[in-house]
Order: structure tokens, then C-alpha cells, then sequence
């Protein structure tokens, strides 16, 4: 809005000087006026231009940032999506998982938190229940699981999203 009202006020100016000029001319006023006067017609529409050439390109680039800025938006909004369907899908696999080793509704829900990283005594105040008693059935998880504890157990439903070993990968020598 400023930009306008700035090139309206140096658009005026220009026209209004011209108007003096052209009535200068006329009425005989020393040549030096009528140079200076002049002067301030040109600056002016120099001015004038430049300000309408700057807005436009502005105006274009906004209008380009604008849809670089919708376009990120979709593909957020894609991968969100995308996301969304592949943590439903893990969690189905994982209950899947829960149910292939015969786990109890109490045990899959410890087992779950486990996997979210909750400490025991988390566990037992989110379940309302006693810490020893969540001991129990994280043993009871290990065991029907086949795992000996909490990191291997968290490392099982992981390692197949590691793609390779990147500890050979990256061992001197190989190749």
C-alpha cells in the first residue's frame, strides 16, 4: 500500500512539474528554471518507473514464493499421509507380533510402553498398578518372546528398518 501511495505522490509531482514546465516555456522564464525544473520531471519519472518496475517484481516473486510454499505444503502433507499409513502398519504388525507369541492383553500393553521407552515405575503409574507387578510381566514377555530383555526386545521390532550393518559397512577393507 505504501509502494502506491509513494509512486501516486511521484507520479503527481512529475505530472504537475511537467505542467510548470510546459507554462515556463511559455511565458519566457529563464532557461536555467525551466532546466532545473525539468531535472525534478525526469528524477520523478525516473522514480516513477523504477518503483512500478520494483512493485511488479515483487509482486512476481511473492506470487512464486506463494506457490513453492503450497507445493512444500502437499508433498508435508503427502509424507504426513505416508506416515501416518506406515506407523498403522508397524503397529499392526507389532500386535500381530504380540499375538504370535501368546502375549495377554495386560502383557501387550507393557509390552507396548516398553517399546516407547517408559521405565517400569512409568509403566506401573500409567497402568495404575505395582512396579513388581510390571516386572513380572516384562519377565513373562522376555521369556514367551524369546528375548533376553528390554533392549533386545526393542532391537526386534528395529532391525528391520536397518537397512544394513553399519558397522561392516564401514570396517576397513570392505568393500
Amino acid at each position: 500500500m505504501r509502494d502506491y501511495l509513494i509512486a501516486g505522490v511521484l507520479g503527481v509531482i512529475m505530472i504537475l512539474n511537467a505542467l510548470d514546465v510546459v507554462t515556463d516555456i511559455g511565458l519566457g522564464v529563464p532557461r536555467w528554471h525551466i532546466v532545473e525544473e525539468s531535472m525534478i520531471v525526469l528524477a520523478s519519472g525516473i522514480g516513477f518507473i523504477y518503483l512500478l518496475w520494483e512493485m511488479r517484481r515483487r509482486s512476481r516473486e511473492m506470487q512464486a514464493l506463494t506457490h513453492s510454499l503450497n507445493s512444500a505444503g502437499q508433498q508435508l502433507q503427502d509424507i504426513t499421509e505416508e506416515m501416518r499409513r506406515a506407523r498403522s502398519n508397524f503397529s499392526e504388525s507389532i500386535q500381530q507380533q504380540f499375538q504370535d507369541w501368546g502375549l495377554t492383553l495386560s502383557e501387550q500393553q507393557v509390552a507396548m510402553l516398553l517399546l516407547k521407552g517408559l521405565s517400569f515405575r512409568e509403566i506401573a503409574v500409567v497402568r495404575d498398578t505395582r512396579e513388581k507387578t510390571v516386572r513380572q510381566q516384562a519377565s513373562s514377555i522376555y521369556g514367551k518372546s524369546g528375548l533376553d530383555g528390554r533392549h533386545a526386545f526393542s532391537a526386534w521390532f528395529l532391525e528391520d528398518f536397518l537397512s544394513a550393518d553399519p558397522v561392516h559397512e564401514s570396517a576397513p577393507g570392505s568393500a
